[in-house]
């Protein structure tokens, strides 16, 4: 695998959540600086070492409400 997408969103209690599409790996934090950082954690414990994808792309998903 040469990239691994994450799907990322706000939490409802704050920071983000982050979940990675076609793997079993989900992570989450308060800012995004660390976001990064459990991001990267997340897909070294997840893959064996040679295995672990080339490029980490993080896609912000936001759900916005207006008025009719």
């Amino acid at each position: 695998m040469s990239e691994l997408i994450f799907q990322v969103e706000e939490s409802p209690e704050g920071g983000y959540t982050a979940q990675a599409l076609g793997a079993s790996i989900f992570t989450e934090s308060d800012d995004l600086e660390s976001l990064h950082a459990q991001v990267r954690d997340a897909v070294r414990c997840h893959f064996d070492e040679g295995e672990v994808p080339a490029m980490i792309r993080l896609h912000f998903v936001s759900d916005e409400l207006i008025a009719p």
